[in-house]
This record gives C-alpha cells, structure tokens and sequence, in this order.
C-alpha cells in the first residue's frame, strides 16, 4: 500500500511514525513550508519535516493544494491512502478523491465535540471530563467525516495544554496504527456517522485571550492557566505589574474584596480575589526573566506582602 503522510506540528510526529512502522510504503510526506522562528526570525522546518527528513522519505511543501499543479503533483505519487494530522491546509474535493482508499484524519477531540483548530485547550477551558482521538474518514467540510476508531482519555485534574498534548499525540499514534494495520491486514473497519446533535468548534488560540479577568470565577481561571501552558501562557497584572502565570489553584473560598485584590502574598503564593472564589498563583515569569515560584515572587517585590493588610 502506498501511503502519503501530510502534517506539521509536533502532535503530528508520532503518528507518522506510526505510518513508517506499518508495513505501508510512505512515498512522500506533506507539511506546511518553512516559518521563520526563533530569535533571528529564520526559516525553520517544521517537526515532521524534520522527522521525515530524517527517516529518508521525500517531503513536499506546497503553499497549498487548490491548484491544479498541486494536485497533479499528488497524484502522481498514487497514493492509495492520505492520512493527515494536524497539516494546517484545507484539503478540496479534488484532493480527498485522489487516493482510492480514501482519506484518514487524526483528530484531538471526540467528535462532534471541539471540531477545529484547537481541540485540546478547549476541552480543558470547558472544564470537560473526557476527551480522546477519532481516527476520521475525511469527507467536505470541517472535520465532519464518519469515525472508523476512537480512543478515549479523562482530563486530569492537572493536565496543562501541553501535557494532554503529548498524551493525546499518543493515542492518536496509536489509534492509527490499529486502523492501518487493519487495513493491512483485509479486515473490514466499518466508520459510524458523527452525532448530529454536540457539534462545537474549537476557534483557533489568540494571544489577546491570555489575560486573565479577575471578574470570572476562579475555576474558570485556573482551566485557562492550564490551558494555556505552553502558549500563550496566561498573563495578569499584579500590584501594577504584568506577568506570566504558569501554575495557579482555585480555592474554594467567599470574600468580600473587589475582584483582582491580593487578598495573601507568601511562600505558598499569591491570593488574589476573583468573582467567585480565590486564586491562588503558584508560579509567574516576569518580563525579561525566567519561570520562578511565586514565593520567590513575592521576595523579589516585598510590598505585596503588605497590599492586603
């Protein structure tokens, strides 16, 4: 079976691993070309280039695949199967009717739920309990193709955005390999149609959403501190100052202050008064430095410590 691989970001590595080790013949690997990054603003490749680069398979790096070069260029690899994760560019018709097993889609979320570019921080920002991979047949429209398999996962108490990441890019590596290997081996993988009713988008991340409104629940604050980490990181002012929060617990405490008072400042954290409850912030990054507890914190700038007397 010739298998063409299309991704980009790190999610996706694990799943083109995946595809190495089936049995399938990779003959080539889609993703997104170069973007500069880093401190000089160079062009970087992205993870799975790096990945299939380093696995000898040819890499193709369209701008996109609505011209008819494009395609042309993709079906002369005849690919009996495309499996995408995570690529980051709309597939037209023309495209998903090029191979003729179809087209497989990794997805972080369970379908019809967080359909999108952000599935995963989402889920932890709706305070969901559970969540997973669907390996989807692609079909016209966003992410609404049938499901052939499924796996599921509970979102821990404290899952970031970055660690469900990982254990998400995994079940969806594995989750793949089953149906590749299925496919491999003649056995019949019968897709059920998504639900009708739950369908919800995971709009893309904005920075402009990190900051945190001290007007909302703590809870809700918290899942975005979570959510948030690696990127954009949550940010607050505190006392006049802004910074990165990279960890904070929501208590479960009444109060009279205006919300974003500092209500405790020492080595356990900061208190700060929201709409309802307390948050506690445990671990801040200060403009031009480095994470550091929010003890240590609080030592650097005593006059919080008296805000709240």
């Amino acid at each position: 079976m010739r298998l063409v691989f299309a991704g980009t970001p790190a999610f996706a590595v694990p799943s083109l691993a995946a595809c190495l080790a089936s049995g399938a013949d990779v003959v080539a690997v889609y993703t997104q070309p170069d973007r500069p990054a880093g401190r000089g603003r160079r062009p970087q490749p992205s993870p799975v280039k790096a990945a299939a680069l380093a696995a000898g398979v040819p890499v193709e790096q369209p701008e996109t695949l609505k011209t008819a070069a494009a395609q042309a260029r993709l079906a002369a690899h005849a690919p009996d199967l495309l499996v995408v994760v995570a690529y980051g560019l709309i597939l037209p018709r023309a495209v998903l009717a090029i191979p003729p097993l179809g087209c497989w889609n990794v997805h972080a979320s369970l379908l019809p739920r967080w359909r999108g570019a952000a599935p995963i921080q989402r889920a932890i920002l709706a305070g969901d309990a559970e969540t997973g991979v669907d390996l989807m047949r692609m079909e016209a429209g966003l992410d609404a193709g049938p499901i052939l398999l499924e796996r599921r996962t509970a979102i821990r108490p404290d899952d970031t955005g970055g660690s469900l990441h990982d254990r998400l890019a995994a079940l969806g590596a594995e989750v793949l390999a089953e149906g590749l290997a299925r496919l491999l081996a003649g056995e019949p993988l019968t897709a059920r149609p998504q639900a009708e009713e739950g369908v919800t988008y995971a709009h893309k991340l904005d920075k402009a959403e990190a900051r945190l409104d001290f007007q909302r629940s703590a809870v809700e604050l918290e899942r975005q501190v979570r959510a948030f980490d690696p990127w954009p990181v949550a940010e607050a002012d505190l006392a006049g100052e802004t910074v990165r929060v990279w960890a904070a617990e929501a208590l479960d405490l009444a109060h009279g202050a205006a919300p974003g008072r500092i209500l405790a400042a020492g080595p356990a954290g900061i208190d700060v008064a929201c709409g309802t409850g307390v948050l506690r912030i445990t671990a801040v990054q200060r403009a031009g430095g480095r994470r550091i507890g929010a003890g240590d914190y609080v030592n650097a700038r005593p006059a919080l410590r008296t805000l709240h007397a």
